[in-house]
């Protein structure tokens, strides 16, 4: 076992990992360092990681989305929509669909659609997909032309409404490969071929992609355990403890403060500076969703105010060196940012101060002009 640490080591470290001591300079290299990017909501994942790029502003990511097409947008971990970096595209579709299988497929398919019309719609979005963007309707047209018109039936049960069948293998058909976000048409969402910028793209073999996922993960997270694994993946704990005792010898455990938790072998450097006091990251940022252990991020009454329901991500968080301190809310009105922060500890000038630069910085990314008040933040989760 490697030599026991603290989790103030450990924060700091995870800190530098994740760009947010020192920024980064390629969009791509900082959301692998991230082991991906939450991108439910688009603004977040602008600022999430033009917070880690040097001098970036929201157009520096979406040039690498849809210019560059270093980052790709698609389903990831939980079957949320993340930006993921194009080269490992392979490797994280491989994963995935290995810890959907883990699950037994139910997550994706609802009941709805048997093997083979999975199969039916892999081939049908294959080749409709193939040189263009379609919307969600388009997009239903065209299989119900190509796979028959029970890909259209209207059968799935989705926000008081009823979607095309189809769409109950949205994840599966992403994690296969054959279909990733297009830029949005209006406020349209457009679903495209990833194999337009990655021609020769096939799913990486199983293996392989695994232990890049765990390796990345822990890079990014760990020390970690296979549980916190599990529950990042949203893949069952028994799969996630067999696949960590797969890779030994690729990673070794660590006693920090009692618990025995994973590192990547060998991987026992210390945090190469100062980390920043003051840290304001947006919704569901990669830092906060997957830092563990909670009551260690999240500490006390912190935690019943920045979690919901002990789910991270929903608020945007103050963090005071990597510890969460505090929420915060933006509300955006043309140019204008106010930027309301409510700090669950006291704040002393300085770092009144910083949490400004903090404010500023954001108005860099998100093209604004940023007004801060210090107060209660009353809009529940995800507002």
């Amino acid at each position: 076992m490697g030599t026991p640490t603290t989790w103030q080591d450990m924060t700091a470290r995870r800190l530098w990992r994740h760009g947010l001591a020192a920024p980064g300079d390629s969009a791509a290299d900082v959301v692998s360092a991230m082991s991906g990017a939450h991108a439910q909501v688009m603004s977040a994942a602008e600022l999430s990681v033009g917070l880690r790029l040097k001098g970036a502003d929201r157009t520096h990511v979406r040039s690498a989305l849809w210019d560059t097409h270093e980052l790709v947008k698609t389903f990831g971990p939980r079957g949320t929509v993340h930006l993921l970096p194009a080269r490992e595209l392979p490797l994280w579709s491989a994963a995935l669909e290995a810890a959907e299988r883990a699950r037994g497929g139910k997550g994706a398919h609802n009941g709805l659609l048997a093997p083979e019309q999975v199969r039916e719609l892999e081939l049908a979005v294959t080749e409709v997909l193939s040189d263009r963007e379609l919307t969600v309707d388009e997009l239903t047209d065209a299989l119900a032309e190509h796979a028959g018109p029970w890909a259209a039936d209207r059968v799935m049960e989705a926000f008081q409404d009823r979607w095309p069948r189809w769409r109950a293998a949205t994840q599966t058909l992403a994690n296969r490969g054959v279909l990733c976000f297009g830029p949005t048409r209006g406020r349209r969402v457009t679903y495209t071929s990833p194999r337009r910028w990655l021609p020769d793209f096939a799913p990486a073999e199983a293996g392989a992609a695994l232990e890049h996922v765990v390796l990345s993960y822990l890079r990014a997270y760990g020390p970690a355990t296979p549980q916190h694994f599990a529950q990042w993946m949203s893949a069952p704990r028994r799969w996630a403890s067999a696949l960590f005792a797969s890779l030994e010898g690729r990673i070794e455990p660590v006693e920090v403060e009692g618990t025995v938790a994973y590192r990547v072998a060998g991987d026992v450097g210390e945090a190469p500076g100062p980390v920043p006091e003051v840290l304001l990251l947006p919704y569901f940022d990669a830092y906060t969703v997957g830092s563990h252990p909670r009551d260690v991020v999240f500490p006390g009454a912190v935690g019943q105010r920045a979690l919901a329901a002990g789910q991270a991500g929903n608020f945007p968080v103050l963090y005071l060196d990597g510890v969460a301190a505090g929420v915060w809310h933006q509300r955006r009105s043309g140019r204008r940012l106010d930027v309301t922060v409510e700090a669950l500890v006291p704040l002393s000038a300085a770092r009144r101060e910083a949490v400004a630069e903090r404010v500023e910085r954001i108005g860099e990314i998100l093209e604004a002009m940023p007004r801060l008040t210090f107060g209660a933040v009353t809009v529940g989760p995800h507002a």
